[in-house]
């Protein structure tokens, strides 16, 4: 049995140039490529299923397709993800990628297992959908990066491949099985500013022939793209998250500034249309992820605040411990602090959980993901620069 090719960077870019890369492609795309090659559409099925589910690369390992067609299909096209640069391993189980996209540039993924220690417990892989990110919250590292481009579906679905992979080695391409058990777009970027691809590379996720992923263990999460929201509802049925993190508009704008364009009455306007849609899916929920910051939004009268917010939206509460970086203004709520503002949330019928804190001694927990990302737009610099001005002044 041939080994899964280990491709470089200037290999990737010399087949991407010369060759029609399948990877992120739909079931209509595929279908209608074989098509161009003068083969039945059926043929897509059967090429999703050894790319997605066998994790092959290799159309020669292919064993249901045709000698004949393999070797066209080795000459016009091939199956590459986005080349690992590097990766490491929590010690919780947590594990990170960093990713390097067409262009040079890096993106992360990192991988939380459950702390059940099950070899086949839940595994859930936050996927980055952008290079950075330009909404630049302020309690966020990722967002301090700027924003450089969008990731292409193949660079998206990419990610999770990799990831499922890396826990296949000396496993027989068709004795794989999918071990990634849940998917949150939650990583580097807005997911829902980059639209088209986001959605093809969730559908992939979703379908039976790719890595048919349940709709409830695919996880959008957005800061407030309102129109996008409504647009979502239509086009794919999946789990929405909402980065709020202020009960009210004031601190909310300084905090996520999207919200000047999208102000709180707008966007939970759109979570309930989300949530009560057009269709007859009648998602249940919405989870509401929610970053503690010391002495800035954890005090007893925000959780009051939020309990007005919410109460009229079925939703279950995210409470994120921060996660601090170089510079950040901003200090972690303590252990009582968090557990106080939960228990007023609770006593309102709300779920709430708090966030257990994973991956941190590789930089990966949840507003790290900016680890060795170049910072070509210089609005880190920007910032510690005023920091350090700020800092000076008050001395």
């Amino acid at each position: 049995m041939n080994k899964i090719p280990v491709i470089t960077s200037a290999e990737q870019s010399d087949q991407a140039a010369k060759k029609v890369n399948l990877l992120g492609m739909s079931k209509d795309e595929l279908s209608a490529f074989f098509v161009s090659l003068g083969e039945k559409p059926f043929r897509a099925t059967q090429v999703m299923k050894w790319i997605y589910q066998f994790g092959v690369t290799d159309f020669f390992e292919m064993t249901n397709i045709s000698k004949k067609l393999q070797h066209k299909l080795h000459e016009v096209a091939c199956v590459v993800p986005p080349t690992v640069k590097y990766k490491e391993f929590s010690q919780d189980g947590t594990r990170k990628w960093v990713f390097e996209v067409a262009g040079g540039s890096l993106v992360e993924t990192v991988l939380i297992p459950a702390d059940d220690g099950k070899q086949f417990g839940r595994k859930t892989l936050c996927i980055s959908s952008q290079v950075g990110c330009a909404l630049d919250c302020s309690f966020c590292s990722t967002g301090k990066q700027g924003f450089e481009r969008d990731l292409t579906p193949s660079e998206i679905i990419g990610q999770l491949w990799v990831a499922n992979q890396s826990y296949m080695e000396n496993v027989p391409p068709t004795e794989r099985e999918n071990r990634v058990t849940n998917v949150v777009m939650m990583g580097m970027g807005e997911p829902l500013l980059n639209y088209n691809p986001v959605v093809a590379a969730m559908s992939l996720m979703l379908d039976d022939h790719a890595f048919g992923l349940s709709k409830r263990r695919v996880t959008l999460s957005t800061s407030g793209v309102v129109p996008k929201m409504y647009d979502l509802a239509k086009d794919i049925d999946v789990a929405l998250a909402i980065s709020l993190h202020a009960p009210n508009d004031e601190l909310r704008n300084e905090l996520v500034p999207i919200n000047k364009k999208y102000p709180l009455k707008d966007l939970i306007k759109a979570a309930k249309s989300y949530v009560y849609d057009e269709n007859p899916r009648h998602k249940k929920h919405i989870t509401i992820e929610y970053v503690m910051l010391a002495g800035v939004n954890d005090s007893d009268e925000h959780a009051h605040q939020l309990v007005d917010l919410l109460k009229d939206l079925p939703s279950k509460i995210n409470l994120i411990p921060f996660n601090p970086f170089p510079h950040a203004p901003y200090g972690r709520s303590s252990n009582n602090r968090i557990h106080a503002f939960s228990h007023i949330l609770n006593q309102a019928g709300f779920v709430c959980t708090i966030r257990q804190t994973r991956g941190d001694d590789i930089d990966a927990a949840c507003g790290q993901l900016v680890g060795q990302v170049a910072d070509r737009t210089r609005r880190a610099k920007k910032w510690q620069e005023s920091i350090q001005k700020r800092q000076s002044h008050h001395e």
